[in-house]
């Protein structure tokens, strides 16, 4: 097969660090607070409209506190499980490697006792009617490593006892969140708005902040974990003043991707572009006898961290070891000729590709893709 002829302009496909936004260059960052302390005036007053812009674009009710905590994603999760986790029994959902973490963190380091794990294979979710509400519920909304997400937020009680907390670091921005049936809501600026690392966001619901203010957890709170004072809510930290120090740089940036998401028609907008490349490559796998979707079911496929798998009968007759050596050199290929990068699975997950299909991500480009995929199967078979 001859190599096609075209290539995206910008063939970067990452799952994370994801793809800038269109049009982004260094130049955005000339009116970063750079020199100064977070906490001064100005410092202070980008982080602050970091935090409005938020908000602002993503319907954030106005009782909900949004806070930029350190540690990516994953601090922010790590705080909601050490803060509020231990009043009641738990209910932890995993159908991929960072939903496995989280029990990893809530059963092996927590050691708590009263813990319920429903769990599902890469590609699926777990049963939602057997979630009892009655408990806290800990979620990924988008597997990012499986290309699964929940449906909707139908299934999550309006009248819950328990805490809802989710991951959605690969959904936020691009699916539509129930927020009031939402406590925690976790996620970081490297996903779908393709920001910098190291950065997590931290929103919180009145129930939470309540369960907060109520319950004091039998285990040594680091630092940077601690979301209360003396037995009260840590307002300030929800108003700018961060745990630690974060990068000037990186807010700026921040806010230049939440201008650019304001500027396509918001949150509609950026869900609108995500939808458009999921349909690209919904057309392709539909016309291509070797490739399928890790997740089969179209009321739980991701929109933003797309799982192929090669279904022709060459690769799965083929050893375990031997279909990721197939896949790799798919990948190795499509990197190598500049025609899409990072696209290999996640190392936990079945053999194949991931392709991020992000608001940040133009469709023509997933469209140019198209062709060398066809080109790099080609190469793998032979």
């Amino acid at each position: 097969m001859m190599k096609p002829n075209m290539r995206p302009a910008r063939p970067d496909f990452s799952s994370g660090p994801c793809a800038k936004r269109p049009g982004w260059t260094p130049e955005v960052l000339k009116d970063a607070a750079v020199g100064r302390s977070h906490r001064s005036k100005l410092g202070k007053k980008k982080i602050v409209e970091a935090v409005d812009r938020t908000r602002a674009l993503l319907g954030i009710p106005a009782d909900y506190r949004i806070a930029i905590v350190p540690a990516s994603d994953t601090g922010a999760v790590e705080m909601a499980l050490w803060s509020l986790l231990g009043a009641r029994a738990v209910d932890m959902l995993t159908w991929e490697s960072f939903g496995e973490g989280w029990v990893t963190d809530v059963a092996k380091q927590l050691k708590l006792k009263d813990v319920r794990v429903l769990k599902a294979p890469y590609g699926q979710i777990v049963d939602l009617k057997q979630v009892d509400w009655t408990h806290d519920v800990v979620f990924t909304w988008n597997g990012t490593t499986s290309g699964a997400k929940v449906p909707n937020g139908d299934w999550i009680a309006a009248d819950r006892e328990g805490l809802a907390i989710c991951d959605a670091t690969s959904a936020v921005f691009a699916m539509d969140l129930p927020w009031q049936k939402l406590d925690v809501v976790t996620w970081s600026w490297q996903k779908v708005m393709g920001g910098e690392g190291a950065h997590g966001m931290l929103v919180l619901s009145p129930r939470a902040i309540q369960r907060l203010e109520s319950y004091t957890p039998p285990w040594p709170m680091p630092k940077l974990f601690r979301l209360t004072s003396g037995g009260k809510f840590s307002e300030a930290i929800f108003k700018g003043d961060t745990i630690n120090t974060p990068s000037l740089l990186c807010v700026e940036d921040a806010i230049d991707g939440l201008r650019w998401g304001e500027s396509v028609g918001g949150l509609k907008g950026l869900m609108a572009r995500s939808e458009a490349n999921l349909g690209v490559l919904e057309k392709f796998v539909a016309a291509r006898p070797w490739a399928a979707f890790l997740a089969t079911d179209k009321a739980i496929r991701s929109n933003t961290s797309v799982c192929l798998v090669i279904t022709a009968p060459w690769f799965t007759a083929l050893a375990a070891d031997k279909q990721a050596a197939a896949a790799k050199k798919m990948a190795d290929l499509l990197e190598t000729e500049k025609a899409g990068y990072d696209l290999g699975s996640y190392r936990d997950a079945p053999p194949g590709l991931r392709i991020w299909c992000g608001a940040t991500v133009d469709t023509a480009d997933i469209q140019a893709l198209g062709p060398w995929l066809d080109w790099a199967y080609a190469q793998a078979n032979g």
